[in-house]
């Protein structure tokens, strides 16, 4: 419990914690709002509940430890302090979601674990019992006098309250202690995503404030003990170090999700892109192009495009001459190229020859052809490779040098009937 009651004027972080209160738990609750949908989805997920517990729990603990609720609360039950075991539950309640979390993680997602289920139940027991205990000690406490901010240290040396105060710091010590040593140890095995790494270390920063956090409040409690005054690392410090914990475990969960997600994008952009020579090709082969989606997303657009490249492609591939994609392959290799770019460069070649060709006189081609012509090319490779055969008409005299080699008369590089 923070007080508003401290006389002398505030200090910055002071003044920072009483007006910003609402900005650790706005990216909390941002945080809980990107994992929620999976947590639906996914609810027999452990891992997955225990973060969005977490989340919650941690959310709960800033809106309801801000001086204007911590008054409102205690004016509706009309008992001073009532709000004191009610924040230290929600802090309590939080140090048990971190450790059943850091249990889900350890022993992997199934609930059928003996150990897992064991350990959740030591921890919610615990925990559970910690609470029962803090609303019982604040029953047998008289703290007539309400404090909005400096509850902590201005009930110290009051009994029940006074160990009150002890039970909970010393709870939130002990869970955040495991927590953070274990992430820490986590993030020096390695073999994590780039973006889960990033966030762990966010997490990992973020339980090492609120170590710190719990460090000041122990200091200013017990310098009370012994007659002295360090009220300020109480009002002032500690406030801030929970705001910039519950902002970095915030990002640390916010992170990987978000990273995902724009690498997702990303790879969907890039493979849109990729696709825009072979689709500006077809598309003055076909004479218009992909019809505008106003609310189409980039997954839409990338499957439209490819859909459209590969309807337009495909009469066109069934009239390929396969000798030459032969030829402009052996070009391509004799040029330099790896065997993956020279198929692609060779199919582009047959490509630009087929549009350059226009349109097949109906009955000529070995497709059309009732007495039998040439059989009809195979286009599974060219229709699944059509991001490759993009990416080699993206490269245009590249493309030209093969072809002209390809064509060149005498047939320099002809396949060896």
């Amino acid at each position: 419990m923070e007080s508003a009651d401290a006389t002398g004027p505030a200090s910055f972080l002071s003044a920072f914690y009483t007006s910003y209160w609402w900005i650790p738990a706005a990216v909390l609750a941002t945080a809980l709002a990107i994992k929620l949908p999976t947590i639906i989805r996914l609810w027999k997920d452990p891992l997955l509940r225990a973060v969005g517990g977490l989340l919650l729990l941690a959310c709960a603990v800033f809106v309801f430890v801000a001086p204007s609720t911590i008054v409102r609360v205690n004016r509706v039950t009309g008992v001073p302090n009532i709000s004191a075991p009610w924040v230290y539950s929600l802090l309590t309640a939080f140090c048990g979601a971190c450790l059943v979390l850091i249990i889900a993680w350890r022993d992997g997602l199934s609930e059928r674990s003996a150990r897992t289920r064991r350990a959740t139940r030591w921890v919610v027991s615990v925990y559970g019992g910690v609470i029962v205990a803090l609303w019982v000690l604040f029953a047998l406490a008289d703290v007539p006098v309400e404090r909005t901010r400096d509850l902590d240290t201005y009930y110290a040396n009051t009994p029940f309250m006074r160990e009150e105060i002890l039970l909970y710091l010393l709870a939130h010590t002990a869970a955040v202690l495991i927590t953070s040593r274990l992430i820490w140890n986590w993030i020096r095995t390695g073999g994590f995503d780039v973006w889960l790494r990033r966030g762990l270390r966010f997490l990992g920063v973020g339980y090492a404030l609120n170590l710190a956090f719990d460090a000041a409040k122990l200091t200013a409690v017990a310098a009370r003990w012994t007659g002295n005054d360090l009220d300020w690392l109480s009002l002032d410090v500690a406030p801030a170090l929970a705001c910039l914990s519950a902002v970095s475990i915030a990002v640390g969960f916010i992170l990987p999700h978000a990273g995902q997600y724009l690498r997702e994008r990303r790879r969907i952009r890039l493979a849109h892109r990729e696709l825009r020579p072979l689709y500006r090709l077809m598309r003055s082969v076909h004479g218009s192009g992909v019809p505008f989606v106003l609310r189409a997303g980039p997954e839409l657009r990338l499957t439209h495009r490819e859909t459209f490249i590969r309807d337009v492609l495909l009469p066109l591939a069934r009239r390929t001459d396969e000798r030459l994609g032969a030829r402009a392959h052996r070009a391509a290799l004799a040029l330099g190229y790896p065997p993956e770019r020279a198929k692609a460069l060779a199919a582009a070649v047959v490509v630009l020859e087929a549009v350059d060709a226009g349109p097949d006189p109906e009955g000529l081609d070995g497709a059309g052809d009732p007495g039998g012509g040439c059989p009809e090319p195979d286009t599974t490779d060219l229709l699944s490779g059509i991001a490759a055969v993009s990416r080699a008409l993206g490269r245009p005299d590249a493309v030209r040098e093969v072809r002209a080699r390809a064509l060149a008369p005498g047939d320099t590089v002809a396949v060896t009937e």
